[in-house]
Parts: structure tokens; C-alpha cells; sequence
């Protein structure tokens, strides 16, 4: 590879990575608020009041979509760099 060669941007890949920081953030905030609501002394009925059922299940969503979205992104990063491969191979 040439000192000049361009680098290929790919969009599809930039979009997960960032879904993926901004959905694990989100749900990893949303695991502290609750933690820190436990240790100052909110009760289990409290949690089902205002905001706190939203805030209960964003971790419970955002985690296994921020894997699922991480093992998306790998696959589409092999696939993009086989074909790199391939190409050069011809």
C-alpha cells in the first residue's frame, strides 16, 4: 500500500459506531440514576412513579441492542474488508 492511497470512509459503519456510543451512554446513565436513587433511599414503589419505569428499562433494552448493533458493525467491517482484499488481489 502506497503512502498516497486514499482511505475509504464508509458511512454505514461511522452511523453504527456512533448508535452504538450514544445507546450504551444513554443506558449506562440510565444503570447509575438508578443506583445512585437506591443508595438515597427510594423504594421499590418509587421506581413506578414520573420517569423511573422509562428510566428502569433503558438498560434493559439498550445493552442487548448496543451488542447486537456491535456485532452488526463487525460483520459489515470484515465484509468491507474482504472485498478490500479481494479487490486488491486482482
Amino acid at each position: 500500500m502506497t503512502a498516497n492511497s486514499p482511505v475509504s470512509e464508509n458511512r454505514l459503519e461511522r452511523v453504527l459506531a456512533y448508535m452504538i456510543l450514544g445507546i450504551v451512554a444513554v443506558s449506562l446513565i440510565c444503570f447509575v440514576a438508578i443506583i445512585v436513587a437506591t443508595a438515597t433511599g427510594m423504594s421499590r414503589g418509587d421506581f413506578a412513579q414520573g420517569l423511573w419505569p422509562m428510566v428502569s428499562v433503558i438498560p434493559l433494552v439498550g445493552l442487548p441492542l448496543g451488542m447486537i448493533l456491535i456485532v452488526a458493525l463487525l460483520l459489515v467491517s470484515v465484509r468491507r474488508r474482504s472485498r478490500a482484499a479481494k479487490d486488491a488481489g486482482q
